[in-house]
């Protein structure tokens, strides 16, 4: 097995994990806390379980960007960030600081502290907000999944 099979295979493992897990807070995770708890106490229960994730998710993103960039630089792909046709580079690079930017700066820094200060004084709102965001970012994630398995494998959207 060459480097790049397996930096290919960490990458996507890295992905499954991260956007797997996304998958799980916002179709399973956010629903339960919705039915199994006052919404006083929604935020607090969320806040636990999803603690442990954004560890998990940290240590993915890091795979994700790492292997990412080694892809791209071994096999000198930056051409592909100048034709449309592959939004998906584009878009795989988007989603990734986006992410990266909400777990090692936002959150630590800001997001915390606003969310748990929102959810003491508007506890539904807040927790519409979070599933609200948790979907849309999940969204983001599948759309740019789907664009990279297909256009890794040839498929063309658009014509650059």
């Amino acid at each position: 097995m060459d480097d790049l099979t397996i930096a290919r295979a960490l990458h996507v493992v890295g992905v499954v994990m991260w956007i797997g897990g996304v998958a799980l807070v916002t179709t399973v995770l956010l629903p339960a806390v919705r039915r199994l708890r006052a919404p006083t106490e929604r935020y607090a229960l969320f806040e636990a379980i999803e603690g442990r994730f954004a560890r998990q998710a940290r240590v993915s993103t890091l795979l994700v960007g790492a292997t990412g960039l080694y892809l791209v630089w071994t096999q000198d792909l930056w051409d592909r960030f100048l034709d449309v046709s592959f939004w998906w580079m584009h878009a795989m690079v988007a989603v990734w600081l986006l992410f990266t930017a909400m777990l090692f700066v936002l959150e630590p820094l800001w997001l915390h502290r606003w969310f748990t200060a929102a959810a003491r004084a508007q506890p539904q709102q807040t927790f519409r907000l979070i599933v609200v965001l948790h979907w849309l970012l999940l969204t983001a994630g599948l759309v740019t999944v789907f664009g990279a398995v297909a256009g890794s494998h040839g498929a063309s959207f658009w014509r650059g």
